[in-house]
């Protein structure tokens, strides 16, 4: 085999390789004598005709397997021979190759940059600690008392206002015909919430029990019946009676009715929770001011390839994000590669090339430290995100354990973890004590658009949570079942703000201990 480097840039390699004719005749006769014993041909006992015969009648159709061999066993020395590691899969082309020749063949690979592992205990940080107060916990027990609402029927006399609860029954009619889902009986509603297109329960204000009452509405031009979209219908409404909210008192009944023993053991258990999240909130905030101290300290070529893979999984997210939030169709996105505005491009491209650069950091680093995964923790990891799906954890199951790859998407992120927290124990972290307002006003300048212009540089803001569809109303009808109240409307949760496209290397060092691995 020869090796000729035709470039070498940055960390671009060009090489071209000959194989001789006779390496690759070796390996097809090997190959050949390999079938012997599971080919016939008549007058020969099995395992007995001659490699020539064999040759001729099956070397071109095993021709083929024999170059995949070759090349993949030649590339695989030129990476020993020549030192390198590659980032991802080369490109070969080839060059010339005819029966009884030589083969030549141009590999195009980009290497991984050699990393230099910083001493991590000149690393400084502080770890944000709160606690949540008496005060707090006091509040989180009232707002989850609140939660549980409760209606009682109110006196007879009394008019409904918003807020309160109208029990009815409702018959509707367009153009004096009764349609389809147009009516209900014992219906709760609860005026204001919102439940019935506009208009409909702001013309229930100020009825009381027995009343009757008609109500005109127009259903709007874009709702979800066609039959019904822009028409007006009329509702004649009977009411049964008004509810008042009750209030929930705090005590031991109401921790009982929890499943709790009393009070003081209710008050305890969401102290644990508040402390459980202040706690992730921290660790996150810690992590980041790693990441941040890691992605300043450490500079080094970063693969172009691997800068590029990572740019198309943010904005295939960012995309995906963007449908699901109603603010853009697959159609108006089909071929958009990128942002339009070459400055927001320029953003997306650095945040990949951050997310690279600390993947590669971190799988080194994570090697120096011997960071590995045990079998049991990705079980329960596997086992944990079965759970998020009733009554489909086998399919599940089988998707991770039948898919590599997405096995190692969900390896990736337990371990960077891990070596954060192996980095993080030769690290200088001090305490510093925070109230909870102040831990949450740094997650959310973190995460927010109005972040520093040093953060923004660091990651552009571009998640966004999908928009909640509010399911209509249903009213009981007879015969128990259900059907949708007719004056029922589709609201979508507003927008939320946009959340960060943290710079989060998990999928760079998934890919550099593939890369790694496969060598």
């Amino acid at each position: 085999m020869r090796i000729d480097e035709i470039s070498s840039k940055g960390l671009k390699r060009e090489y071209k390789i000959v194989i001789s004719a006779g390496d690759i005749d070796k390996k097809l006769d090997s190959h050949l004598e390999g079938l012997k014993n599971k080919i016939r041909l008549p007058g020969f006992r099995p395992g007995k005709a001659p490699t020539s015969l064999i040759k001729k009648l099956h070397g071109k159709s095993m021709m083929g397997k024999v170059l995949e061999e070759v090349v993949n066993e030649s590339t695989q020395k030129v990476f020993e021979k020549q030192k390198i590691k590659p980032a991802l899969q080369p490109n070969i082309e080839v060059l010339k190759f005819d029966e009884d020749s030589d083969l030549e063949y141009r590999m195009e690979v980009e290497v991984l940059p050699e990393i230099k592992v910083p001493d991590f205990s000149k690393i400084k940080l502080e770890r944000l600690v709160a606690v949540p107060s008496d005060k707090e916990v006091d509040e989180a027990v009232a707002k989850l008392a609140a939660q549980q609402k409760r209606f009682e029927a109110a006196p007879k006399s009394h008019k409904a206002a918003l807020g309160e609860v109208v029990l009815l029954d409702f018959a509707g009619q367009i153009d004096g015909v009764s349609f389809d889902g147009g009516t209900g009986e014992g219906h709760q509603l609860e005026l204001g919430s919102g439940q019935f297109i506009p208009g409909f329960e702001d013309q229930l204000v100020g009825v009381k029990a027995g009343d009757e009452r008609d109500v005109t509405v127009t259903f709007p031009a874009d709702y979800t019946s066609e039959e019904l979209a822009g028409k007006e219908a009329l509702f004649k409404v009977k009411v049964h009676e008004v509810q008042l909210a009750a209030v929930t008192k705090v005590d031991d009944e109401f921790a009982k009715t929890l499943g709790l023993d009393d009070l003081a053991k209710l008050k305890e258990t969401i102290g644990t929770q508040l402390t459980q999240e202040l706690e992730g909130i921290s660790r996150t905030i810690l992590k980041r001011a790693l990441l941040d101290d890691l992605a300043e300290r450490c500079k080094f070529e970063v693969p172009e390839s691997m800068i590029d893979i990572e740019f198309k999984q943010i904005w295939a997210q960012i995309k995906q994000d963007m449908i699901q939030a109603g603010e853009a169709t697959a159609e108006t996105l089909e071929g958009l590669d990128g942002p339009k505005d070459p400055a927001e491009h320029k953003d997306f491209m650095d945040i990949a090339e951050r997310r690279v650069r600390l993947g590669l950091l971190l799988s080194e680093a994570g090697q120096a430290k011997g960071v590995t995964l045990a079998a049991d923790e990705v079980n329960r990891r596997v086992m944990q995100e079965a759970q998020r799906y009733p009554g489909q954890e086998k399919e599940v199951l089988d998707f991770y354990t039948k898919n590599d790859q997405a096995m190692a998407q969900l390896r990736a992120p337990l371990y960077e973890e891990k070596v954060c927290a192996a980095i993080l124990e030769d690290a200088t972290v001090k305490e510093k004590k925070v109230t909870r307002a102040q831990l949450e006003q740094i997650i959310e300048a973190m995460d927010s658009d109005e972040a520093p212009a040093a953060e923004k540089d660091k990651e552009k803001k571009t998640r966004k949570a999908p928009r909640e569809a509010k399911g209509a109303a249903k009213g009981a009808a007879k015969g128990g079942e259900k059907k949708k109240a007719p004056a029922a409307k589709d609201k979508a949760a507003r927008k939320t703000a946009k959340a960060s496209a943290k710079a989060s290397p998990k999928s760079a060092a998934a890919k550099s201990k593939s890369s790694k691995k496969a060598k």
